[in-house]
């Protein structure tokens, strides 16, 4: 795993302790795409699916919100793009049994 995908490993860890994360580098997908780092892309888009209790009571956007603040360095640097999954426990629990 790269630099970038490690620190928003680690941060998100720290901040969120979450139950469940899982962190994709997509960036193979958007190379010659617009905002794609001129070496060839990796670690410029990454999804990002992460449960956590630290969600509960807040609604999608603030959980988004909360997710580019703790990334904020990383955002204005080489990563390009993040696609989210924010969850709570319950809401994780309740998705799997369908």
């Amino acid at each position: 795993m790269g630099d970038y995908y490690n620190r928003i490993e680690r941060k998100l860890t720290d901040a969120l302790a979450p139950e469940h994360l899982t962190i994709e580098d997509d960036s193979h997908r958007h190379v010659g795409h617009a905002g794609v780092h001129p070496d060839g892309g990796a670690e410029t888009h990454f999804n990002v699916e992460i449960i956590s209790q630290g969600f509960e009571g807040q609604n999608r956007v603030a959980r988004q919100r909360q997710v580019y603040e703790l990334l904020s360095d990383e955002l204005r640097g080489r990563v390009h793009a993040l696609s989210l999954v924010t969850l709570t426990p319950e809401e994780a629990s309740k998705r799997r049994a369908g």
